[in-house]
């Protein structure tokens, strides 16, 4: 799984105070131990001496087994000295011991050169976190989508709003609830503040507790983010953004068609659709613009990837944050 410098970055911080933090706390539990008894500062170092001791006579071979044997015998009773003094003072070895949050790795993120379950799910909850706070809405879930506000009235014999809405909802759950690294791609189509964001949300929060990696953002996000990096000569620039854009387990693209319109954003976003398509990669791509409309402000080449490739859902209704807000003026009790 992949993730943006940004989120390792910042995980790799967040280990680190982990370790810095048990590490210190154990030493300065330890420093006021020997302080109030200095016996034990001195019962360490013999500790210490008979482990080195018994490590070189281990060197030596055979003929120095039993000198092994007593050192391991001194050891043994020096540690019950220091232990018993520690008892003394009311501590115990986890007092004066890092307490790491994980003790399989001990804070460092790896075990064996391979990376730790802890530093996986700390980059999963990272990843999370800034979903929720690039998003136009806080986290959205599947529960508090609500059909009320979608039209049950069916004119000339077709689906009402709300029946039309409530297949669109049971698929995305369906979606989510199944959703793995061969889930096929979705379009939502349709005008403004019908739900398209709150689902495509709701999809990122269930495929992150999965443990894939989601990269989400509206296309204005992201084509400011490409035009910056395709020009920046700062050494600062992470410049991960397309390859995160053509490598995330599931790439959610907010508001196709309404960041500003430049041959080199319009390419690349075309290319990062056509490889997502050839690695067989999800994406989800919203849009307040028909396929009409996408193929005249991109072209028939990305308009026939999305007939082909893509599975189409057209939202309906009325404007439901409109609905939301005007509701909540009327349930707003007045002075």
């Amino acid at each position: 799984m992949k993730y943006s410098t940004q989120v390792y970055n910042k995980a790799e911080k967040e280990m680190n105070r982990r370790r810095v933090t048990a590490q210190d706390t154990a030493q300065h539990h330890l420093d006021a131990f020997y302080a109030a008894c200095p016996e034990a500062q001195d019962l360490r170092w013999r500790i210490a001496s008979t482990a080195s001791r018994a490590a070189r006579a281990a060197l030596r071979g055979a003929p120095a087994h039993k000198m092994i044997e007593s050192l391991k015998e001194e050891n043994l009773s020096l540690q019950k000295q220091f232990n018993d003094l520690l008892a003394a003072h009311n501590l115990t070895r986890a007092d004066i011991e890092p307490q790491y949050t994980c003790k399989k790795c001990e804070d460092t993120g790896y075990i064996d050169g391979h990376m730790c379950s802890c530093y996986r799910t700390l980059l999963q909850q990272i990843a999370y976190e800034n979903l929720n706070s690039i998003s136009p809405l806080t986290l959205s879930s599947f529960e508090d989508f609500s059909l009320k506000y979608y039209s049950d009235v069916s004119v000339d014999g077709k689906r009402s709003d709300r029946e039309t809405m409530r297949i669109i909802f049971d698929y995305c759950r369906h979606y989510a609830d199944t959703f793995n690294s061969n889930s096929g791609n979705l379009f939502f189509t349709g005008a403004t503040g019908l739900g398209k964001t709150h689902l495509s949300l709701a999809i990122a929060a269930e495929a992150i507790k999965k443990g894939f990696g989601v990269v989400y953002g509206n296309a204005i996000t992201f084509a400011v983010a490409l035009e910056r990096e395709r020009f920046a000569q700062s050494e600062d620039s992470n410049g991960d953004t397309l390859s995160l854009l053509n490598t995330c387990e599931l790439l959610i693209m907010d508001d196709l068609g309404v960041e500003a319109s430049s041959n080199y954003v319009t390419s690349t976003i075309y290319s990062v659709i056509d490889t997502r398509i050839i690695t067989k990669k999800p994406t989800i791509i919203s849009s307040n613009l028909s396929l009409q409309e996408l193929e005249k402000r991109y072209g028939a080449r990305l308009a026939s990837r999305m007939v082909g490739f893509y599975d189409r859902m057209v939202f309906c209704g009325k404007d439901v944050r409109m609905q939301r807000k005007l509701n909540s003026r009327i349930d707003t009790p007045h002075s």
